[in-house]
């Protein structure tokens, strides 16, 4: 039993290797711009649309409605990133069903590069919401003394992001793949199941939990907003 895709390699040449993480990242990563191109190629905004268009306004719709919901005013802004890491962890969940396929979320080095692109992705927000000058700022709030703790906060979460999707996506792989080789068929199917549905949560936790870090960082920006909105309509 493989404890990571990593393990499986189709090919190497020295220290290149070409393994199951890497095929199945760049497989999702095709099958997610090959199915948008083919269904946005048609949209409609009249009252009938296609199946393929109705499925991805509840979802653009119901990513949307979270990211208000955390508190960024304009979601819209965030969609892009935020829907993608959302739609990249739930897809690498559902293929799950498939013969042969491993999840390359169960692999550590990407759930630390899905970690590290919010690390990036929650200063980028900041700045633009704050300026550069005023983002920097919020470290030492509300004193300098502050500043050695919120780098490390920072870090942690970073890690904290990474440790929690590897540890649920490997888990419930090992768990299926134990209990294939122990017990009748009908159980594993069962299991499956539940581990497509803990794929789709942690898909929710790891996408909602990165919403709430850009919110923080772009928290002052919003604050000033909505007070000079409240002093400007009375």
């Amino acid at each position: 039993m493989r404890l990571s895709p990593d393990e499986l390699i189709f090919w190497q040449s020295g220290f290149f290797k070409l393994n199951a993480t890497i095929v199945f990242t760049w497989g999702i990563m095709l099958v997610l711009t090959i199915g948008s191109l083919l269904i946005t190629r048609k949209l409609s905004t009249g009252i009938k649309r296609t199946r393929w268009q109705n499925l991805l306004e509840i979802v653009v719709t119901g990513i949307v409605q979270q990211i208000k919901s955390i508190g960024l005013h304009n979601p819209e802004k965030y969609l892009g990133f935020i829907g993608t890491l959302f739609l990249f962890v739930a897809t690498a969940s559902l293929f799950t069903i498939l013969p042969g396929y491993e999840p390359p979320t169960g692999s550590l080095s990407t759930t630390c590069a899905l970690a590290l692109c919010v690390f990036v992705a929650v200063p980028m927000f900041g700045i633009g919401e704050q300026g550069i000058g005023g983002y920097l700022k919020s470290y030492v709030e509300p004193t300098f003394i502050m500043l050695p703790f919120n780098i490390i906060s920072e870090v942690s979460r970073t890690l904290a992001l990474a440790i929690r999707l590897f540890g649920n996506m490997m888990s419930g792989a090992m768990i299926v793949g134990i209990l294939l080789s122990i017990t009748p068929f009908l159980f594993p199917i069962v299991m499956t199941l539940l581990g497509l549905l803990t794929g789709m949560v942690q898909a929710y936790i790891f996408s909602i939990l990165s919403a709430v870090y850009i919110a923080a960082a772009t928290r002052v920006r919003q604050s000033k907003t909505e007070t000079n909105s409240v002093i400007s309509n009375t």
